[in-house]
């Protein structure tokens, strides 16, 4: 028996994400984005749109050098302010896809911490390309910016200086996410989400998420009397 594989379109994976985010809470508010590139097209959600709502026809499509080849029929949709970031991902490092969160727990976890989020010895690690259970997750902060184009420059300066991370967090505004395709960015977004979750927490807790277990930097288990 012969089997036809059914190639998933790229405009209905991004409504479906942006689904998917607005569940969890990432993408409200019109804000966050997604980007996929498949066949040397990228495929991007516009700006300033409930993204839960969102069809395959208000979707752009532009050439790997950021020219639109194809614009939505609703002229007033506008392109991502996080096109030159998402360009960014795909260029430097090579990335199918790529998640903008506006995640409360991405957001806190700048608050917490200066220029990077350090966390080590975390299951859910292992949920992140390349990293391991004993290993120490580094996620670069960069300051906001009035206007998420201005970023790009920051953030193309943060992928140079971490070659290993996949996610780059924005003080009080949010995290870019990537992967190899889309199915990669979305588990990785979420093992992340986790993770700022778990060191916002453990911060509360009195516990410095990136202290290697046994170097007497954890309080005690228990309870005291």
């Amino acid at each position: 028996m012969i089997t036809t594989r059914v190639v998933e379109d790229p405009r209905e994976i991004i409504c479906a994400l942006c689904r998917q985010l607005y569940e969890h809470g990432w993408v409200s508010g019109t804000g966050g984005g997604v980007s996929l590139r498949v066949d040397g097209r990228v495929y991007m959600a516009p700006s300033g749109v409930q993204k839960e709502r969102l069809r395959p026809e208000d979707l752009f499509v532009l050439d790997e050098a950021g020219e639109v080849l194809e614009a939505p029929a609703d002229a007033s949709l506008r392109l991502s302010a996080c096109a030159p970031l998402f360009f960014h991902a795909f260029r430097l490092r090579g990335a199918g896809a790529v998640l903008h969160s506006h995640s409360m727990n991405a957001m806190l976890a700048t608050l917490l911490f200066d220029r990077e989020l350090r966390v080590t010895h975390l299951e859910m690690m292992k949920g992140i390309e390349g990293v391991g259970y004993h290993d120490e997750l580094v996620v670069p902060i960069l300051e906001n910016t009035a206007h998420e184009c201005d970023l790009a420059d920051a953030m193309a300066g943060a992928l140079e200086a971490y070659p290993s991370t996949h996610a780059v967090l924005v003080r009080r505004h949010g995290v870019y996410v990537w992967g190899r395709d889309w199915a990669a960015a979305k588990t990785q977004a979420e093992c992340y989400d986790y993770l700022f979750e778990a060191a916002v927490r453990m911060r509360q807790l009195g516990i410095d998420p990136a202290a290697r277990p046994g170097t007497g930097l954890e309080p005690r288990r228990g309870f005291t009397h």
